[in-house]
């Protein structure tokens, strides 16, 4: 049985509407006998409304609170995604990043083993005071890329609002064509030059450890963009 990890954006999530996609998502690649890590994102904007409140109390707000702060937007996102799974007779645990300090794949792997559906917080980590840190914008994708290596996955899904990696924004240009396939180095480049579909260390790591990314859309089902060596 293989373990796949997918990772969901802000814009997959941002309500319950669309966590319901995310489920049924989730539950068609878990009935094909596989296992699954989800990782989640916060929902829409949460990330933003948190730090502008935050700047509202304190023109430089304390580091550590910002990152506890900042980090309950993945808790929300991944404790509610569980919530529906359960509902919908999956049995599902949400992980928050202290739990799987280090990724010590124990716990996942233990859960895994009951046939669970992983759910786990992304952009959080833990330093070695044990405070709760964030991984920056970003973070969800090397979260997923990090965890996909420590568990030997076959593969690491990363789902958003687009469905794949296009030549330009095809929001802004309508010639925009859609790439079957890229290499790291090419995907290396456009992340690091302001590309805002994945995050560059996502990339480097999935390099790295020689870890497929499959990015597509979580509205469709869409032939998505492989990121590989080819």
């Amino acid at each position: 049985m293989d373990t796949i990890v997918i990772k969901f954006g802000g814009s997959s999530v941002a309500d319950n509407e669309k966590l319901q996609t995310v489920a049924n998502k989730t539950i068609k690649l878990y009935e094909e006998d596989n296992n699954i890590v989800v990782v989640v994102s916060a929902q829409g904007k949460t990330t933003d409304r948190l730090i502008k409140e935050a700047e509202e109390l304190s023109l430089k707000p304390n580091e550590r609170e910002m990152d506890v702060l900042l980090s309950a937007g993945e808790q929300i996102s991944a404790s509610k995604l569980a919530i529906l799974l359960n509902y919908l007779g999956y049995e599902a645990i949400s992980l928050m990043g202290w739990q799987i300090e280090y990724i010590n794949t124990e716990r996942i792997e233990k859960e895994l083993m009951d046939r669970k559906i992983v759910v786990v917080a992304g952009f959080q980590g833990i330093d070695e005071n044990n405070n709760i840190t964030t991984l920056g914008r970003g973070g969800s994708d090397t979260t997923a890329v990090a965890l996909a290596a420590a568990l030997e996955a076959k593969k690491c899904y990363i789902y958003s609002d687009v469905d794949g990696i296009y030549t330009a924004d095809p929001n802004k240009v309508k010639m925009a064509q859609k790439l079957k396939n890229i290499s790291y180095e090419e995907m290396h480049s456009l992340s690091s030059e302001g590309a805002k579909v994945l995050h560059d260390r996502c990339v480097e790591m999935a390099e790295k450890n020689n870890i497929p990314i499959i990015t597509g859309s979580t509205f469709n089902n869409n032939p998505g963009t492989i990121i590989s060596h080819k």
